[in-house]
């Protein structure tokens, strides 16, 4: 049996691109996708398709990068058109959860399920380009310049989403905790 061949960043530009950037856009399919090999399939995909491109090694890094995202974007929808989607819960993410949250007494961790389901469906109630701006700048911690070039909009009109998200965001919560007290 012939050991496993690694993949070192000095082999090609594309490893050495998969190494930098596979961590990250892997993150935004998992939490995109129903399962993990779900996801795993679907980054195959994103960097198969980078191969295939034929001037895809010519244009500039950040470029290459926003390519990326967007094909990893598009791999997403085309999955939920292609398969029937059923709600479910992922058993390994509360898992994890609990995992890393021993030292926390159960009140506390269930104090922050609930909030974090609150923003959650907050977020979800948000228009779809709102939604994807707060995801691509507080999930992934990318700048307006990267977001504009992912979504294909300038980066001014990036900028005025995520405000207006952000605002809409504080308006839901300011009207729930308004309403809750009566």
């Amino acid at each position: 049996m012939q050991p496993e061949r690694v993949i070192r960043p000095e082999d090609s530009p594309l490893a050495e691109m998969y190494q930098k950037y596979a961590p990250e856009i892997f993150a935004y399919l998992r939490l995109h996708t129903p399962t993990r090999e779900d996801a795993e399939d679907l980054l195959v995909e994103v960097f198969l398709a980078a191969l295939e491109q034929a001037r895809f090694q010519a244009i500039p890094t950040e470029k290459q990068r926003a390519w990326l995202w967007r094909v990893a974007r598009y791999k997403t929808v085309d999955l939920y058109r292609n398969t029937k989607q059923r709600p479910s819960a992922r058993l390994e993410v509360l898992a994890n959860a609990l995992y890393f949250d021993e030292e926390f007494e159960p009140e506390q961790y269930t104090m922050r399920v609930e909030r974090s389901m609150q923003i959650s469906r907050r977020i979800q109630r948000l228009p779809a380009s709102q939604r994807q701006v707060i995801y691509l700048h507080f999930v992934y911690g990318l700048r307006s310049r990267c977001i504009a070039r992912i979504m294909q909009r300038r980066e001014g009109t990036v900028r005025t989403l995520l405000s207006r998200a952000l605002n809409a965001l504080r308006a839901m919560t300011n009207w729930e905790e308004h309403h809750d007290r009566f």
